[in-house]
């Protein structure tokens, strides 16, 4: 078969392409989707200050997490919601407190692993090192040097005959980044990047500092129908979550719903952080958001009986060298459209009904969609999706898209699903 000669609609893409670029870290991503929903008329409201109850749109920034919602005209105290759940923090090598290290005239840079990396995707790749930088008075600066600057090189092979047979590598002494020659400095890497942020090196008493594939995402594939990029577990959930909360927002009238994104971060390593799905972040804001349209705790109750979220996150496409892997009648595939996740011991909070939710948005947007399962004989993950349902007490589906290499410094996942999941995600919350 030749293949179209007319390319498909890829602007989705292309902008999570430019998305995943500009989000080395959880606290960058939330700044980029900031800034997209002030220019649509979001409010940032502070946690400190009183919250009215008018129609529009309204979020809440803390660390690496957001929080953003619309109330239409006409919602009222008890109106239920509709929220896209997702998170914002990825894998990576995180900075230690005392950073400055190295030995035999290399300067090298302390980390500490987050996450589940798969470590052996963090070798001889060019990273570059991005984060905030905490200064004396609480004010936060963002930092991205966007360049090579670390390495974490690789023993050759010489050295290691074994090593095709079975690489092994040490946390502590294998994954230490190297970025200079010459003697050991201490407070040398902060120096250089209060530099770089442009703040007195003396004034920075703080730092969440993390390292990036400095490799742009791209395009992959003969007829460009893949995608290669860091970060797409789960920032690709965050961005179709954050393009379907905005054209929710652009409807008139009276949704039936308050359309809600939450990008939490720390779900790596198990989401128990305030700006984590097990904080009181997401249920602080609903709550507020009822209360401060004149709703009481019966109201409260009333809307969350009736919210339902969509718990957003990448899960595994079939393998094809590692096919036995996968569930025998379950294989996702790449531009097969998002898929639902289903674990009965409720690593993913999917039933019945939450199905039926799932499937009727995805129909209403006519978009495919897939299921996926784990292997009985693997262990399965889970997500933020069992935490918001015990958590809240709300009806949670967790769906997502189907990717390979998940947890590398660089994953791969079909071209048009972004997409495919952004439709569908604005069906759900447009609720028509």
């Amino acid at each position: 078969m030749q293949p179209s000669t007319s390319p498909p609609d890829r602007s989705h893409t292309d902008d999570l392409l430019r998305f995943l670029a500009a989000a080395p870290t959880p606290y960058h991503a939330v700044a980029v989707a900031a800034e997209r929903l002030e220019k649509a008329g979001f409010r940032r409201l502070a946690e400190t200050d009183a919250w009215d109850g008018e129609a529009g749109g309204r979020y809440v920034l803390r660390g690496g997490a957001l929080i953003a919602w619309y109330v239409p005209q006409g919602a009222t105290a008890a109106t239920p919601f509709r929220i896209v759940g997702a998170h914002t923090d990825s894998p990576n090598l995180r900075v230690k407190p005392a950073p400055d290290t190295g030995a035999h005239g290399w300067r090298q840079v302390a980390v500490e692993i987050y996450g589940g990396p798969l470590l052996n995707t963090w070798l001889d790749r060019d990273l570059g090192l991005a984060g905030r930088l905490v200064l004396r008075g609480g004010e936060a600066r963002l930092v991205n040097v966007d360049r090579p600057l670390l390495r974490v090189p690789q023993l050759a092979i010489h050295l290691d005959r074994q090593v095709n047979e079975g690489l092994k590598l040490d946390r502590q002494r294998h994954m230490t980044p190297i970025w200079g020659l010459g003697d050991v400095r201490e407070g040398d890497l902060i120096e250089f990047l209060a530099d770089e942020a442009g703040v007195p090196a003396a004034d920075v008493t703080g730092w969440d500092l993390m390292t990036h594939s400095v490799e742009p995402p791209a395009y992959l594939g003969r007829d460009r129908e893949l995608i290669a990029g860091p970060r797409m577990d789960n920032l690709l959930s965050v961005h179709a979550g954050l393009a379907a909360l905005l054209a929710a927002a652009s409807d008139d009238g009276d949704l039936g719903y308050v359309p809600v994104l939450a990008a939490f971060d720390h779900e790596e390593n198990g989401s128990q952080s305030d700006t984590g799905a097990e904080g009181p972040l997401l249920g602080n804001a609903l709550e507020r958001s009822v209360f401060a349209r004149g709703g009481t705790y019966e109201d409260r109750a009333r809307a969350y009986a009736g919210t339902v979220c969509l718990s957003s996150d990448t899960g595994h496409a079939v393998h094809p060298n590692y096919a036995e892997r996968h569930d025998p009648t379950h294989h996702p595939v790449p531009n097969g459209g998002p898929i639902l996740k289903v674990n009965v011991n409720q690593r993913y909070a999917t039933d019945g009904s939450g199905r039926a939710v799932f499937a009727a948005a995805c129909e209403r947007a006519g978009v495919p969609w897939q299921s996926f399962v784990s292997n009985n004989a693997m262990p399965c993950g889970t997500t933020i999706g069992p935490i918001t349902a015990a958590r809240h007490g709300i009806t949670t589906v967790d769906i997502g898209v189907a990717i390979l290499s998940m947890h590398s410094a660089r994953e791969l996942a079909g071209a048009d699903d972004p997409a495919l999941l952004a439709t569908a995600l604005t069906a759900f919350l447009r609720g028509a």
